[in-house]
């Protein structure tokens, strides 16, 4: 969708159809969503996509002698398009 060119100095431009037009990507920055069954946060949306933040799953394993070891990976990062149909958990329209 193109926007109209905007002509400062001619007094008879309505400003408000501008203004009420609606958000162009589906997904904001903060919001929570859940996709392939795991939770993800949306850090940073742009044109072409949505770079999500999600947690991995605790990993526990056994040493070879026997000592129960148990340790969280950190996040990974994954991007998906900014029109991606997700469910939105946790919406943060303002």
């Amino acid at each position: 969708m193109k926007r109209p060119k905007l002509h400062f100095n001619d007094p008879n431009q309505n400003m408000l159809p501008l203004l009420l037009q609606p958000y162009p990507f589906r997904l904001r920055a903060g919001d929570v969503i859940r996709t392939g069954g795991r939770l993800g946060l949306v850090v940073r949306v742009t044109e072409c996509a949505a770079v999500v933040m999600a947690n991995r799953p605790a990993r526990e394993f056994k040493t070879r002698f026997d000592k129960p070891v148990r340790f969280t990976p950190p996040p990974v990062t994954f991007r998906i398009s900014s029109q991606s149909e997700v469910e939105i958990l946790n919406p943060s329209r303002k």
